[in-house]
């Protein structure tokens, strides 16, 4: 598994990255093994807020539909929208495939850094 130390993650599985005042979020190289192949996303719109701790879309897989938890409060400013073609890119690549971005961040989930995330999942495995 990958755990680039740069980024934050959630417990539910979502890794974010700050870019000034806007957080960039996706799942996770963890979240998308134990998916299996994802086959679809649904996305939430621009503009949406989000809440920490509360569902924003979620991803379909071979095996399984699992909501995404967003890790931050705010106003989605961003929407990935080449996952709707090509949801096999959280496959692919889970760190280079961002889902949404948020901005007016107000609120956010305890993050954890790097190691505590490893720690986390190697339990949870």
């Amino acid at each position: 598994m990958n755990y680039p130390a740069e980024l934050k993650y959630s417990k539910s599985h979502e890794w974010v990255k700050m870019d000034g005042d806007v957080a960039v979020i996706g799942i996770s190289d963890f979240a998308q093994d134990a998916l299996g192949d994802v086959v679809f996303i649904n996305l939430p719109a621009e503009g949406d807020e989000v809440t920490a701790g509360e569902s924003f879309g979620d991803v379909e897989s071979v095996k399984a539909v699992s909501d995404l938890i967003c890790p931050v409060s705010g106003v989605i400013c961003a929407v990935n929208e080449e996952l709707l073609d090509a949801p096999e890119k959280l496959n692919q690549g889970a760190y280079d495939a961002w889902i949404i971005k948020v901005e007016n961040i107000t609120d956010q989930e305890e993050l954890l850094d790097a190691a505590a995330y490893e720690a986390f999942c190697a339990e949870e495995g």
